[in-house]
């Protein structure tokens, strides 16, 4: 099977340019006796190259430029198939870009290769070639520094308290933060059986609408521990099975009681639904969120680019914030594709006034990318893990 990968990079300032084409003879060589074919482009700081050959090939060399000290910032830009090399007759070339005049250096690296069509049918690793050459997508190379020029440092200790004993469930807190503001803007109070088990665990005790009940007057506990562990004016998040408003009568003004009974006023609660959980009674669920909104309770939707509906949800209602999918956050500084997404979702939420949170960080390169490309809200293990009857502190980072 032929594959092809692309990749774009950052040439590293301590690696004299001199020296690339002895590199370069060093991957022909290589590439050739592993019947791997493709072209490097170079325009004086980034690298982009194509990859053909067999499947098994392909990725083993890939996977050795992805440990190469002599560049930065990897982005993999598509992971295909095709049924012919665009390619085939060099291991490995360089094509210097600052070489050639910019009116007709695209067709010279065209002529390079034996593609039969060219770009006649709108090749994709074609078009991704040309887009470099004429570095039309130079705006969102987000060329972050070395994680390891930060560390995360925690400056308070935990706050926990010892909950009712009588109570069929728990909550572990985790803190929504901006990092640069050094800001804790909403904890989220994640359900849990009272020894610490996982969603799942509390709500297999239940069945058929027991669940949607059940999940409606947990939320009592979760304003209870949160009045307790002292939140104040804080914001809270809880998490809801869309169906529970829909099932459950007067959802809404059971949550409103709890509120009021335990302190807390509206405006500082946020209801977090899946998106790939709506799938069924879209109107009623968008007539309780009307009721959520009046009452003055925010909504945000939780793994964002998980289900099938997340596009179809923000054009029916729009949420006050939405929280990407860990999925798409993971190894987001490594990927094209994914960087594509969160563009697009960026620029949508950006029109339509709608936050965007990103769940799930667990490594700085993501954390810096997402920063980067202008999110300020995050969620995750690179700051906070949930904690068990208390709000954890928060490590916030720092450069060295």
């Amino acid at each position: 099977m032929l594959t092809t990968i692309l990749y774009r990079s950052h040439l590293h300032d301590h690696v004299p340019i001199k020296t690339l084409e002895d590199m370069v003879a060093k991957a022909n060589n290589k590439n050739s006796s592993s019947d791997v074919t493709g072209i490097l482009l170079f325009d004086g700081l980034h690298f982009f190259q194509l990859l053909e050959g067999p499947r098994d090939a392909v990725q083993g060399i890939y996977d050795r430029i992805c440990q190469d000290a002599r560049h930065h910032n990897l982005v993999e830009l598509m992971h295909d198939f095709a049924p012919a090399r665009r390619f085939g007759k060099v291991g490995m070339e360089l094509f210097d870009l600052r070489e050639h005049d910019k009116d007709t250096v695209l067709q010279a690296v065209l002529d390079k290769g034996t593609s039969r069509y060219q770009l006649t049918y709108k090749d994709r690793a074609l078009q991704f070639l040309r887009t470099f050459v004429v570095a039309r997508d130079k705006e969102n190379y987000f060329e972050i520094p070395p994680a390891n020029m930060w560390e995360f440092l925690a400056e308070e200790a935990d706050v926990t308290i010892q909950p009712d004993s009588t109570q069929d469930c728990s909550f572990a807190f985790q803190p929504i933060i901006d990092p640069f503001a050094r800001r804790v803007t909403s904890f989220e109070a994640l359900i849990r059986t009272p020894e610490g088990g996982s969603p799942e665990a509390y709500f297999s005790a239940f069945s058929g609408d027991e669940i949607y009940l059940a999940d409606i007057q947990s939320k009592r506990q979760a304003f209870k521990l949160a009045r307790e562990l002292g939140i104040g004016d804080q914001r809270l998040s809880i998490n809801l099975l869309p169906m529970s408003l829909v099932t459950v009568p007067n959802a809404v003004d059971i949550l409103l009681q709890e509120i009021a009974a335990n302190g807390l006023i509206p405006q500082q609660v946020i209801v977090e639904v899946t998106e790939n959980e709506i799938i069924s009674r879209t109107d009623e669920f968008a007539a309780e969120v009307r009721k959520l909104k009046a009452a003055g309770i925010s909504l945000a939707l939780d793994d964002f680019g998980a289900g099938f509906a997340g596009l179809s949800l923000l054009s029916t209602f729009q949420p006050d914030k939405i929280k990407i999918d860990r999925q798409i956050i993971r190894d987001v500084h490594k990927s094209g594709p994914k960087q594509a997404i969160m563009h697009a979702i960026i620029k949508c939420c950006a029109s339509l006034e709608i936050a965007v949170i990103a769940e799930g960080v667990e490594q700085a390169e993501e954390w810096m990318w997402l920063e980067a490309a202008g999110i300020s809200q995050f969620q995750g293990y690179l700051f906070a893990h949930p904690l068990l009857n208390g709000f954890p502190a928060v490590a916030w980072p720092e450069i060295k």
